[in-house]
């Protein structure tokens, strides 16, 4: 899974603004494999321990799911039959911190997402298994059937929907990072870049984004310097030199890096979020599986039940990611159009 980029088709690629933390943080094992054992957060009684072995990236809550029954029962046969929910992860080699990757103790597959599959198994009374694969295999996993779900950070996509079906949980965006002590905001309105230096990664969607409004600024005679560097920590440097006002990037990443800041010499902050499909559409990230398996509805009941009752908001405050919390699971929402590039 290449994550060097951030598109508005592969949206687990965003997460490179992490990577380089990744290896340090966390050692991913290949072919890691995580079920409902000690290495999982999780257990049959519908105990799942959120951010385990995160390192930091969460705050560890532990969560009992009560099963649903009649969700369990509208589950298609063969997957009630095995007793397990089979979740799919695309994060290796690497992995995307702090929504999927290995943890400190070097064997469990922790992250945002993996950590909901673990929830929505609890509330369908099944026992999970997650596996991890590349983001290519991923889908092959999908689409042989050795995957049931995935919850690895894709983009609801009209191309995508013609071989998956789709029930959305969590926002795709982008968002602007400041230090913690500037009191400038973005709420959506590019003119309140004029006049600042703002860092992107090349070749990424934030980076197509950001240059279309220095295009529309410098039409109206005002002026948006952009900003390159080779890696996060080069970035971080500009940001506390005053070198940059801002960086522009993937929003879960730098929710991730604002947690691992916090108790430095120079805390940072999220100033505004930004859909990452452009100003049109919200974006949004959906559990992924096979078209017309009859799995999808059951996984959108479980997901929709668990923002009813709370436990979805503390899966998402753990990691400091509220600020991309849905009011509930949509089956096959709009998603990025064909002609998105």
């Amino acid at each position: 899974m290449p994550i060097t980029t951030l598109s508005r088709w592969r949206s687990t690629g965003a997460l490179a603004i992490a990577a380089g933390v990744v290896v340090a943080l966390a050692g991913c094992a290949a072919g890691a494999n995580a079920g409902t054992g000690s290495g999982s957060g999780s257990s049959v009684d519908g105990t799942v321990t959120i951010g385990a072995a995160s390192n930091g990236a969460a705050k560890e809550t532990t969560l009992t799911v009560a099963e649903d029954e009649k969700l369990h029962d509208a589950l298609p046969s063969d997957v009630k039959k095995s007793g397990e929910l089979v979740i799919g992860i695309g994060a290796l080699p690497s992995g995307f911190p702090p929504l999927a990757y290995t943890g400190d103790d070097q064997k469990t597959l922790t992250g945002a997402e993996p950590d909901l599959g673990r929830l929505v198994a609890a509330k369908l009374g099944l026992d999970a298994q997650v596996k991890n694969s590349t983001w290519d295999n991923l889908f092959v996993g999908i689409d042989s059937g050795s995957v049931d779900v995935g919850f690895s950070n894709v983009t609801d996509t009209e191309q995508r929907k013609e071989k998956y079906d789709f029930a959305s949980y969590r926002e795709d965006n982008l968002a602007f990072q400041v230090l913690k002590s500037s009191d400038w905001t973005f709420d959506g309105d590019p003119s309140v870049l004029a006049g600042k230096t703002v860092a992107v990664g090349s070749g990424t969607n934030q980076e197509k984004i950001l240059l279309e409004w220095k295009d529309q600024l410098e039409a109206a005679g005002k002026t948006l310097t952009v900003k390159y560097y080779p890696d996060t920590n080069s970035t971080k440097l500009a940001l506390d030199s005053g070198k940059i006002d801002a960086s522009f990037g993937p929003n879960p990443s730098i929710a991730y890096q604002n947690t691992q800041s916090a108790g430095s010499a120079n805390p940072t902050k999220t100033a505004g979020t930004y859909s990452g499909a452009g100003g049109s559409l919200q974006g949004l990230i959906a559990a992924t599986t096979k078209k017309d398996n009859g799995l999808v509805e059951p996984v959108q009941k479980a997901i929709n039940e668990l923002i009813e009752d709370g436990t979805y908001a503390k899966w998402l405050q753990a990691y400091n990611l509220s600020n991309e919390a849905v009011q509930q699971s949509e089956i096959n929402p709009p998603g990025l159009p064909l002609d998105n590039s």
